[in-house]
Formats: structure tokens, sequence, C-alpha cells
């Protein structure tokens, strides 16, 4: 059989040759919504590759990319991973101290923004002495001699360059992750890993995408890919379109009312603002036939306000950085469907329960365990680690507890930290609690996740005053601002005469829960 490496830059190619006119949509360029064919853009991507070669950038190499969903950052994309380089997506929610973390830990480049994010992009150039140029995209004006428009710089610098002339075990992306100890962990994506992913997908018992759907790509790309449907949609020739930065409900229906979106994919908080805003209106989406919800588990009414008022079909999924991101996803159809069970593994990812002690549980089903997983899309070790993530086994510890049911259906049941999932990002409570745990009038503090219709989570403060003290509101909030983001600060912060202790002396976060834990 021929070497044929799977590298991602076959996903474009092929889309180009194949589905050349297929559109990738991006809402609210200039003014109006922008549209490309596939091979315009493979075009440009291309021209974009030999560009950054002629800046000195090689194989193994990172640029960062802290932009929203458009067409440039898929040229960008695919530009860079084409010749090897290597794209490390970051997350604009983050303080320009928590990125420039990463930056430096990465040694990024070159940086490339996206509209309206050009003055954090100026902040991370002057924070980190790695970054040799900023390109700013999605029509941004550059402003100072290390800037550039990337129209200009492809105008300026763009030629044709040779794609896939490395080993599909080199590295394709780099995504940070909280994990599970609050440190920024980077997990480093290969094209094999992708490639597999992507193949995963795109199975009938997962997305089922198919060359007549047009996908609407609600899910940021910073967020893991964006469960990897740039690669899946071009690898089939679906219509791609991409919301930019606005994802509320009145845009999404203009979008997917427009461009006839078949498939939809993101967070519940998107579908909640949808479905709201279309009983506000009374509008419907009737070219809609179903959603993929994942980022963080979606309540039961909200899934069958869905599909009551909407009439589509949705599946539920689980995935993680760490997994490229695709763990779980309930089949199209499925008859009963689990309620809101996160799906059942396609080939390629294996799952197995665990006692706390590492030991794989006699029966697998119907019983709750330590979740860990293999496959050839799951992460051996983090970036720049020396050991490995992986127990003796080869298997890799997710962290969730988890039950897998009769029919294969697997439901994360919670997770073994701390850590807070709102609006299907993570928050992590031991940097809050480290900061305001240092101001003078507090005694103790913790942080717990409050059920919310909304988010799914909300962080709630609980504070022991310092004997003969009081604690001031408007002084915690003075003291997490721009050291955490904006979104992590709490809802609400509770003074208690006395912190409830577990018997080992530690803050006891299950009474907590069990007070403040409710919506």
């Amino acid at each position: 059989m021929q070497a044929y490496g799977l590298t991602v830059d076959r996903f474009l190619d092929h889309a180009a040759k194949w589905h050349g006119e297929a559109s990738v949509v991006t809402a609210g360029i200039e003014g109006g919504d922008a549209v490309i064919g596939y091979a315009p853009l493979r075009e440009r991507a291309n021209r974009l590759s030999g560009a950054f070669l002629d800046q000195g950038l090689r194989p193994g190499d990172r640029i960062a990319t802290l932009a929203w969903n458009t067409q440039h950052h898929v040229e960008v994309w695919y530009g860079a991973m084409g010749v090897g380089i290597v794209c490390h997506t970051l997350n604009p929610r983050l303080t320009v101290a928590q990125l420039a973390a990463m930056i430096v830990e990465a040694d990024d480049r070159i940086l490339i923004v996206g509209q309206g994010l050009g003055e954090m992009g100026r902040s991370l150039m002057a924070a980190c002495p790695g970054l040799q140029k900023l390109i700013l995209m999605d029509g941004d004006v550059a402003q100072g001699p290390r800037e550039i428009a990337l129209d200009d710089f492809l105008k300026a610098n763009g030629r044709p360059a040779d794609w896939g002339l490395f080993d599909e075990q080199s590295p394709a992306g780099l995504c940070f992750t909280s994990g599970t100890t609050g440190a920024p962990k980077g997990v480093l994506y290969s094209h094999r890993s992708n490639y597999l992913n992507t193949l995963r997908c795109l199975s009938a018992d997962s997305l089922a995408l198919s060359t007549s759907d047009a996908v609407l790509v609600a899910v940021p790309m910073f967020h893991a890919n964006a469960w990897g449907l740039p690669f899946a949609a071009a690898a089939v020739g679906a219509r791609m379109v991409l919301p930019g930065r606005v994802t509320g409900g009145e845009a999404l229906t203009r979008l997917i009312n427009t461009h006839g979106v078949t498939l939809a994919m993101g967070v519940p908080t998107v579908w909640l603002g949808l479905v709201d805003h279309l009983d506000a209106t009374g509008e419907d989406v009737s070219s809609l036939k179903r959603i993929v919800v994942g980022g963080s588990s979606i309540p039961e009414a909200l899934l069958k306000r869905l599909e009551e008022r909407l009439g589509v079909t949705v599946q539920t999924s689980w995935g993680m950085t760490e997994l490229s991101p695709m763990g779980t996803l309930s089949p199209p159809a499925t008859t009963p469907r689990a309620a809101v069970a996160s799906g059942r593994a396609s080939m390629g990812l294996d799952m197995q329960l665990f006692d706390a002690e590492g030991v794989a549980l006699p029966e697998q089903r119907n019983v709750e365990g330590r979740l860990k997983v293999k496959g050839p899309s799951v992460v051996e070790r983090y970036y720049g680690h020396a050991e490995t993530a992986l127990d003796a086994g080869g298997w890799f510890d997710t962290g969730d507890l988890a039950i897998i049911d009769d029919h294969g259906n697997l439901t994360i049941s919670g997770r073994a930290k701390d850590l807070i999932k709102s609006g299907g990002e993570w928050i992590n409570p031991a940097e809050m609690e480290d900061i305001v745990g240092a101001l003078p009038s507090v005694g103790l503090v913790a942080v717990i996740g409050r059920s919310d219709p909304k988010w799914g989570e909300r962080p709630v403060m609980v504070i022991e005053p310092r004997q003969g003290h009081a604690v001031n509101d408007n002084e915690v909030i003075a003291a997490l601002k721009g050291r955490v983001a904006d979104w992590w600060i709490p809802d609400r912060i509770v003074s208690v005469p006395t912190m409830p202790l577990a018997a080992t002396g530690k803050i006891n976060k299950i009474e907590l829960r069990a007070v403040y834990g409710a919506t």
C-alpha cells in the first residue's frame, strides 16, 4: 500500500478539488455575510503557508490565534498546519496575564487576532518578548510597525507552498486546558490524532455529516478545535457557516434561515438563547434538523424544549480537550433515548470504569466509577511534560465519575475535582480562593458550583470572616478583577459565621453544595 500521510491538509485539498464551490460563510464582515468557496479558500490558505515560511517559520514552530469563528481563522489554521507549523488557539475570555503565560510556555512566534481583539493583542505583544509580529484578521486595521492586516500580509508575502511534507505524527495544534490541578496544561494534537478523530466523527452513529449539510459552527474554534468541525466539514464538502463573534439568538436565527443550516453545534447556553429568541418573536428555523450539544451537560427541560419548539433531533455529547476532543455522542436516531446521557463511544475510543485505587471495576455496566479512556486521539503526555499522563495500563484518567448503561450510553455523574463548568468553560475555584484568602478580612474561603438553568453552573463564594472583621463584597470583587476572567467572578458572595469542616479539618464542600449549590 502507498505511504499516504494522515495530515489535516488533506481535508481542504479534498474539499477544494471535489466540492470547490461549496460555501464557507462568515457573518458580519464589513456589514454583511462573506461567502467563499472551498477552492478559493484553499488557494488563500496555501499562499498564506508560503508567507509564514518566508517569515522564517519552520515545521514545529508555533503561532498563536486569538480569534472568533471566521473565514480568516480557518485560512490561518490550514495555512499553518499545511506546512507543519503548530496553531496554538487562545481563548479571548481569559485575562492578558493568563494568555501571556500560555504564549510564553508555548514559545509562540506570531500572534494573529480577530475582530475587536487588537488591543488585547497589543497588550500580549508587550508582555511576550518572543512574539515577533501581530497580524489582524477580519478587516481590522494595523496601527504599528510590528502590525499588519492579514490581507496585506498575504498580498506582500503570499506564495504557493507544498503541503504535507512531514510525518503524520507531527504536531498540528496546541490547546491549553485548566486541568484538574488548576495549572494550565497544553495538549499538543498531532495530524494523525486530528485525522482519526475526524473519521470517527463522520460515522453514521456519530455526526453523520454529509455533503448535503450546512453546518453552523457555534462552538468556538479556540474551544478544543471547535470539536473538529473545520476538519469534518471540509472532509465531506459540507457548507460551513461561521458566526464570528456574535452568537446571540437573533444573529443565529438569521444565519440559519439565510443559509439553510441543517446541523448546528454548540454549548447549551447558545441554544437557550436561540429558543428564547424564537419564542419571543414567533420565528422558526425550518431548515434546521439536528443540534449537537456539548461543553457541559444540558438540562432535560431545555433538551425537551429544543426538540418540541424547533422540531429537531438533539444529540448530546461528552468530550475533553485531551481527547481531540470527541469522546461520546448520542446517535442521530436512538430509540429509546437515554434521557440526557452523553451517548456512546465510536470505534477508536475505549472506555473503562475504575475504583478510587485504580482497579478496574469487575462490573462495567450500571455502576458508578472513575472514567478512564484510551485511543489514538487521546493525550499521552501534556505539552512540555516529561512524565506520561497515563497509568501503567495506558489509560488516561478523565477525572470524571461516570455510569455506562446496558446499551453503552455514558452518563457523567460527577467530577473527581472541584472545577466548575459554566457555559462550557472551566472555572478553577482554587485560583479565586487563593486571591481572596489573602485579604486581611478573610479567614476561610471556598468556591463551589451552583446549578444554573442558563450556564449549567455558576460560582458561589462562601467566606468566614476573620474574627473582628467584616467582609465587603466590593472589596472581594476588586481583588479578583484583572486577576481572573470577569466571567469567573462569583454571582453570589455569602458570609458565614463558621465554615463547615470535614473530619480531616478541610473545608466541607459537600455540605456547602448541599446548602448553596441549588438553583
